[in-house]
């Protein structure tokens, strides 16, 4: 044995590693491209480590003044903190600075729209029903943790367009009643914009949050490995085993994945400039940045900021700021519906079994439905953060794109849920009667009384499985207390008359062929 087996064989006696390893390695992995996206979250969290450990060695979290003297003539002589001029070193002094920022940006804008878009497959195929709500949560709150780690990392530069937008989050903290002050005071070390912020969030963006995220992380994948994977309806597939390749394949693929992702990330970094802070300047309290945006998981505060009225309430003195309280209100509102929302359905089913098989998204038409209207709140609100720019590009009234916004908030959700609804119950009405009178094959034929059919062609024994495969849930009678007609009434709307169609039963499938085999003889 060479020395590297004898030192496996080593910490194999001592931790057990092998062992462990060998009895995942006969683990099945479902081969599907949905679930890349969970790696994808898991391969851009990697690459934001890695330059922003990088990041860490150039950059200098203080707002101390100091005199530009870099490589960027234009700025040459003004006074900046230091945050901003070791940004700007770290993007024309440094070799591969600007590459490495500008990798860091991307991959946290992927790393957030790969949870989001991962959580969306969960939610549209009811993969978050027991035995993984805490693998729900846990997501939920990568979401979040991820949001915010965006956004103290898009505030260290200390540049015009980050100071702009502590502004509008000064503004929305202090329209909490009570404590929004003393929450100011506190983030910014006094009168905003303080002196000690950038040092109190580079602190949050490179310790706390990251920390808390890989704590996160690794429970997640720990109870993933615990539970096992779910997997989609087809052929074999059932609640008690899993259907795909050799983790062996898995682990080959997944280096594979890795180096698309980074390879993917850096591309973008090198053709694709973000964030130029030497364009925008120092953060002035007195200026504002024109045209300034928040990252994309930022707009929907963003928006719901722009297109609500400035209204105020005076009550005992105080005055409430209602124009930052109701978005703040909503934006977190709409966040933990998303959270609470397996809980609601599992509290309305009464269903208490473990669920392996995922559903198909047609087959639940009013989760689906909710998902949609969900993700329609979201990207109307990112297009009300837009506001101005399209008013200039478009060359409209700025008024005439908020006034769009504010009906489209209440519009387009409630139209994106009817139309989801109606498409998924037409996918389901297909899909029976493709159960019941099979695969239209394009031929026509003619019959001996001279009319015109089209033949169809039944289908396999396997595709006939995913078709009917799912359960359908009946409603929950009436109670007498209020929280037995509150789930009777949120299970009749998930499942009551309207909102699914009846599979075709066994009988109906063996009388409608044995008819057909009739004729035929």
């Amino acid at each position: 044995m060479n020395k590297g087996g004898r030192v496996a064989e080593w910490a194999d006696g001592r931790l057990g590693v092998g062992r462990m390893v060998r009895g995942r390695a006969r683990r099945a992995f479902p081969d599907h491209w949905t679930f890349m996206l969970g790696e994808i979250c898991l391969y851009s969290l990697v690459v934001l480590i890695v330059t922003g450990v990088y990041l860490t060695f150039y950059f200098h979290p203080s707002m101390k003044e100091v005199q530009y003297n870099g490589s960027y003539a234009p700025l040459h002589g003004q006074m900046v903190s230091e945050a901003f001029d070791s940004t700007m070193h770290i993007s024309f002094d440094v070799r591969g600075g600007l590459l490495i920022r500008q990798a860091h940006h991307w991959a946290a804008l992927v790393f957030v729209a790969s949870i989001l878009a991962h959580m969306m497959r969960v939610f549209f195929t009811g993969a978050f029903r027991k035995p993984r709500e805490l693998n729900w949560l846990i997501g939920f709150l990568l979401l979040v943790l991820a949001m915010f780690a965006g956004l103290t990392g898009y505030d260290l530069p200390d540049d015009l367009l980050s100071g702009t937008g502590l502004a509008v989050v000064n503004g929305t903290i202090l329209s909490i009643p009570i404590v929004g002050t003393y929450l100011s005071m506190f983030l910014f070390g006094g009168e905003f914009p303080g002196s000690e912020l950038v040092a109190r969030f580079n602190t949050i963006h490179v310790l706390v949050i990251p920390g808390l995220m890989v704590g996160l992380l690794t429970a997640h994948l720990a109870l993933m490995l615990y539970h096992g994977h779910t997997q989609y309806p087809g052929r074999g597939r059932t609640n008690s085993n899993v259907v795909g390749v050799p983790a062996k394949v898995r682990v080959v693929k997944s280096w594979g994945y890795f180096l698309l992702v980074s390879g993917a990330i850096f591309v973008m970094a090198s053709v694709a400039q973000i964030n130029p802070v030497w364009q925008y300047g120092p953060y002035r309290a007195d200026q504002v940045s024109a045209g300034s945006q928040p990252d994309w998981y930022m707009g929907v505060a963003d928006g719901l900021l722009r297109v609500t009225p400035g209204w105020e309430v005076s009550f005992r003195g105080h005055t409430l700021a209602l124009d930052n309280l109701i978005p703040l209100s909503v934006g977190v509102g709409l966040f933990l519906a998303l959270g609470a929302y397996p809980f609601i359905e599992s509290w309305a089913t009464r269903d208490a079994r473990e669920h392996n098989l995922l559903d198909r998204p047609r087959n639940r038409p009013v989760r689906t439905a909710l998902g949609v209207a969900w993700l329609s709140f979201y990207l109307v609100s990112l297009i009300g953060a837009a506001n101005d720019i399209i008013a200039i590009r478009f060359h409209v009234p700025v008024e005439s794109v908020t006034w769009a916004v504010r009906i489209g908030l209440f519009v387009v959700p409630f139209a994106a849920y009817v139309l989801t609804k109606r498409m998924a119950l037409g996918l389901q009405r297909s899909d029976r009667d493709k159960v019941l009178h099979g695969r239209e094959t394009g031929i026509i034929k003619r019959m001996p009384d001279g009319e015109f059919i089209e033949v169809h062609e039944s289908l396999r024994q396997a595709q006939l499985h995913v078709l009917t495969q799912h359960e359908q849930y009946r409603p929950i009678g009436p109670g007498l207390r209020l929280s037995q007609q509150l789930r009777s009434r949120i299970s009749e709307i998930l499942y009551g008359e309207g909102a699914q169609i009846t599979k075709p039963t066994v009988q109906e499938y063996q009388a409608l062929h044995k008819g057909r085999t009739d004729d035929h003889a």
